[in-house]
C-alpha cells in the first residue's frame, strides 16, 4: 500500500481547454479520499490521470515515492473499479476475478486462494459459478471490486461505482464499501462521486473540486462546519446553505453585519484598515433556522412560497424581500404552515457564517 502525491499537476487538452489547474495534493497510506464536485469539475479526469488512462500535461505524480508520469497503467500498482462494472459476460464470477492473476501467470493454488478470500470478504462465495447476467447490479459491482482486491494493488481507484444502482442498492453497496475499507485499513482508496452523501459517509477526507481547482480539502465535518468559501458552503449539505448578500459596516470600534434593515450580528470582525463599508455574504444552514413567533425574535421575515413535507422534517421555502434567492428553513416533524403564510426565522449566534470577499472570515 502507498502514499499518492500530486505536485503542480495540470491537464490541458489539445484544444487548449485547461481541465485541471495546478493540483497539489498529498494522500497518505490507508486514507479513504473522495473526489467530489459538480459535473465537469475535473474529478474523473484527475482519477484517470492517477490511473494512467490520461496523460499529465505538466507536474508530477508519485505513488509510493516513485514518479509514475511515464509508467504504463499496468505497472503503477493500482486497480480501478468502473461504474459500468466492465465484467466479461461469458466468464463466471470466479473466472472474472481470477483473470488478471492468470494473465500474470500466478500459480493455480495462489489464484484460488486469493479469489476465495476476496469472495468471502464480499459475500460472493455462493455466486462463484454464476455468469454476470445472473447477478443483480449490486452483486456485479461487488465482483468488480473483488477483481480489484485479488490483485493486491498499492492503490484502489473507484470511478463513481454506485451511479448505476437504484437508491436501495446504493445504500447497501455503500455500506459494503465502508466495511471493505474497515477490513483493509492499510489500503489507500481514492473514490470519485458527484453524490455528497457518499462523500460525507465514506471519506476520511474530501477533496472538493470546481472548475479544475481544489476548493477545499478536509474531513467531511470540517467542510460542513467550516466551509472555506461560498462555493463549498453551498455544495456541501442538503439542502444547501442559505447564502445571501449583506454589508459589513464599521463605525469606530463597532463592526456590524447588516441584511437590509435588520442587524444580524454585532461583534468585532477583522476588516481592511480604514474601510467603512463593504459587501459580504451571510450564511446559515437550513437546519439551523427556527421559526419564531414575532419579527422581534427573528432576523429574517418573509412569505412561504412552497412547503415540502418529508415526514421526519418539513422544508419551508421563504421569499425574503431583501434576498434574491429563497431562504430554506428545515424544521423537524410536520408543521401547520402553508403556502402564503408569513414566517419569522431566527438562529443561534454560533451557527452564523460570514464570507468576506467569498472566503469564510468569521463564525462565532
Amino acid at each position: 500500500m502507498a502514499d499518492v502525491k500530486l505536485t503542480h499537476v495540470k491537464k490541458i487538452y489539445s484544444n487548449q481547454v485547461e481541465v485541471l489547474k495546478d493540483i497539489n495534493l498529498d494522500i497518505k497510506q490507508g486514507e479513504f479520499i473522495v473526489f467530489v464536485g459538480p459535473s465537469g469539475c475535473g474529478k474523473s479526469t484527475l482519477l484517470r490521470m492517477i490511473s494512467g488512462l490520461e496523460e499529465i500535461t505538466s507536474g508530477t505524480l508519485e505513488i509510493d515515492g516513485q514518479v509514475v508520469n511515464d509508467i504504463p497503467p499496468a505497472l503503477r500498482g493500482i486497480a480501478m473499479v468502473f461504474q459500468s462494472y466492465a465484467l466479461y459476460p461469458h466468464m463466471s464470477v470466479y473466472d472474472n476475478m481470477a483473470f488478471s492473476l492468470q494473465i500474470a501467470k500466478v500459480s493455480k493454488e495462489e489464484v484460488d486462494l486469493q479469489v476465495r478470500k476476496a469472495a468471502d470478504l464480499l459475500q460472493l462465495t455462493d455466486y462463484l459459478d454464476r455468469l454476470p447476467k445472473a447477478l443483480s447490479g449490486g452483486q456485479r459491482q461487488r465482483v468488480a471490486i473483488g477483481r480489484a482486491i485479488v490483485r493486491r494493488p498499492k492503490v484502489f481507484l473507484f470511478d463513481e461505482p454506485l451511479s448505476n444502482l437504484d437508491a436501495a442498492l446504493r445504500v447497501a453497496t455503500r455500506m459494503e464499501i465502508a466495511n471493505l475499507k474497515e477490513s483493509m485499513p492499510d489500503s489507500t482508496m481514492i473514490y470519485v462521486t458527484h453524490d455528497q452523501v457518499e462523500a460525507m459517509t465514506l471519506a476520511d477526507r474530501i477533496v472538493l473540486l470546481s472548475g479544475g481547482n481544489i476548493e477545499q480539502v478536509g474531513a467531511p465535518l470540517d467542510l460542513y462546519e467550516h466551509p472555506a468559501n461560498v462555493f463549498v458552503a453551498k455544495f456541501i449539505g442538503s439542502p444547501a446553505m442559505n447564502v445571501v448578500p449583506c454589508k459589513i459596516e464599521k463605525a469606530g470600534e463597532q463592526t456590524s453585519v447588516s441584511l437590509s434593515s435588520s442587524t444580524i450580528v454585532n461583534t468585532p470582525i477583522v476588516t481592511d484598515a480604514g474601510e467603512q463599508s463593504k459587501q459580504a455574504f451571510f450564511g446559515i444552514r437550513p437546519e439551523d433556522l427556527v421559526v419564531v413567533d414575532s419579527e422581534e425574535q427573528g432576523f429574517l421575515s418573509g412569505k412561504v412560497s412552497f412547503v415540502e413535507s418529508l415526514g421526519e422534517a418539513t422544508l419551508l421555502y421563504v421569499q425574503v424581500p431583501s434576498c434574491d434567492e429563497m431562504v430554506i428553513a428545515k424544521q423537524a416533524g410536520t408543521l401547520a404552515i402553508k403556502r402564503g403564510d408569513s414566517v419569522h426565522l431566527s438562529t443561534l449566534p454560533e451557527k452564523m457564517h460570514l464570507f468576506d470577499n467569498n472566503e469564510l472570515s468569521y463564525r462565532r
